[in-house]
């Protein structure tokens, strides 16, 4: 009989503790990661202020005025800038902020996206255009911002999986209290017990 009384102490227990599951499962803990995320979106803050081609500052690409168009700003640099002020600055910080798991997925694969973009757009500056066109380099927040883009995308992809590794803990841990339970109550039902 107290076998039972614990098979059912659990069974009364067992959405709670699976609710709590599930909230810890959607969590993570960036750990001292948290500072390089920060000091990297930091850095991606300050690429938009420093040029990125010419005279064309990172808010000029990311609003394509004419001074952005007088430096003949390409669709990579356009797209790039996109990406750095959505995934690496948007879903950065409210990652951070909330400690989400989803919107840390959607940071490191945005972040993952934009260095591509990053690495493309210093190339797309540094090759000639129509009419043997050629135009100012890449500058120093383009260089900047994508060195920021790939350091924050390695560190989020370290802060996801490492998450992934204690939610799969803890889903085992789970079920293996609920093959204790079940075995349990099969013991008592055929009288094993």
């Amino acid at each position: 009989m107290k076998a039972a009384d614990h098979s059912q102490d659990f069974e009364q227990f067992r959405a709670d503790l699976e609710a709590v599951e599930r909230k810890i499962a959607g969590e993570i803990d960036p750990g001292m990661r948290a500072m390089v995320v920060a000091g990297s979106v930091f850095v991606l803050l300050a690429s938009l202020v420093l040029p990125h081609a010419g005279k064309t500052r990172g808010f000029d690409v990311l609003l394509y005025d004419a001074v952005a168009q007088a430096d003949h700003i390409g669709l990579p640099s356009r797209v790039f800038v996109w990406f750095v002020v959505i995934f690496g600055i948007g879903f950065s910080v409210l990652a951070l902020i909330t400690r989400r798991w989803m919107l840390a997925w959607i940071a490191v694969a945005g972040s993952a996206v934009g260095s591509v973009f990053g690495v493309l757009s210093i190339w797309h500056r540094q090759t000639p255009g129509l009419g043997n066109y050629h135009g100012a380099g890449p500058g120093a927040g383009l260089i900047l911002a994508t060195l920021a883009i790939i350091v924050l995308t390695f560190h989020w992809v370290r802060v996801v999986w490492a998450r992934t590794s204690v939610q799969l803990a803890a889903e085992e841990q789970r079920r293996l209290a609920a093959a204790k339970a079940e075995d349990q109550q099969r013991r008592r039902l055929f009288g094993e017990d």
